[in-house]
């Protein structure tokens, strides 16, 4: 009996991101920064080491906007016969890379904070107080120029810079405890809570870079509930099977599938439903998908590998 094996790709939609969104990115990139080495500056002059941690929260978040604004060019770039699925893959190792420096960092502001913890130092409180001031402007103004962005990428930039805030508003309110009482281990242990928010977007963001590198199952996403899903919404498909389903970029998912054909269905009307079924309810818009009547022509027989 012969076998009608039909591939069947679905469409392309890449997310490019715009011009207006990859200048908000830019700006808020520029201003995150740039307030950054002003942060270290600060933090050195005055001694405080909360400053100095919140520089490294605001590290982070000038970390996000570069990935993203990086994302949003190479979402633009054709593939080319070397890269057939473009530079997409970049953004993840970045992230990898980024979470590694930022788990170092945090190493960092710990021992510090418990030398200063059994040390103190001496602080600055009144330029403590200006700098922490000056940061935390410089998030709220980066909020508001990612704000009216659209891609998802500059969502997520976004939420990096609103955490961000709660690290520089730590530091206000240390330097207002040092100059209202002199105390100043407020200073390292406010250090150490901010730290631990550094801590905290850098194990998602390498956990989340490793599962996709590992081409892990995208999040949301059960196979299982996949296949009875597209069995019981798709007229003509009586079999789902040899599902395998990952991501590009977070943003990217791809499947490839084999569907067994209902006799007396048409076979592009059952692909096409496929396709327009994995879209809308799974988000996923690159579908590689073999139709088969009867057996599977991959299962594997005896004595083959």
């Amino acid at each position: 009996m012969a076998h009608d094996h039909g591939q069947g790709h679905a469409g392309h939609d890449h997310a490019h991101g715009g011009t207006a969104d990859r200048t908000r990115l830019a700006w808020a990139l520029a201003l995150t920064a740039g307030f950054m080495l002003v942060e270290v500056a600060g933090g050195l002059i005055s001694g405080s080491l909360a400053l100095i941690a919140d520089a490294g929260h605001m590290l982070t978040d000038a970390a996000a906007l570069a990935l993203a604004l990086y994302a949003s060019h190479a979402a633009s770039r054709p593939a080319t016969p070397e890269r057939s699925y473009g530079h997409a893959r970049a953004e993840v190792l970045a992230a990898l890379v980024n979470a590694g420096a930022l788990f170092a960092v945090t190493a960092w502001i710990v021992v510090e904070a418990a030398g200063r913890l059994m040390d103190p130092a001496p602080i600055l409180g009144g330029w403590m107080m200006a700098v922490a001031a000056a940061g935390l402007a410089a998030n709220i103004a980066a909020w508001f120029i990612l704000n009216g962005g659209s891609g998802m990428n500059v969502e997520g930039a976004a939420l990096h810079v609103l955490s961000d805030m709660l690290g520089s508003a730590g530091a206000i309110v240390a330097a207002g405890v040092i100059l209202l009482t002199g105390w100043t281990p407020i200073d390292p242990i406010l250090s150490v809570f901010v730290a631990l928010l550094i801590l905290r977007g850098a194990w998602s963001l390498a956990s989340r870079s490793w599962h996709v590198l590992m081409e892990g199952t995208p999040e949301g996403v059960d196979v299982q509930a996949l296949r009875r899903e597209l069995v019981e919404s798709v007229p003509g498909v009586c079999d789902v099977h040899h599902v395998h389903a990952w991501s590009l970029t977070p943003q990217r998912r791809l499947v490839t599938l084999h569907a067994t054909l209902v006799k007396g269905h048409d076979h592009d009307e059952v692909l096409h439903a496929l396709q327009a079924r994995l879209a809308e309810r799974w988000d996923m818009r690159h579908a590689t998908i073999q139709l088969e009547r009867g057996a599977c022509a991959d299962v594997v027989r005896p004595g083959v590998s």
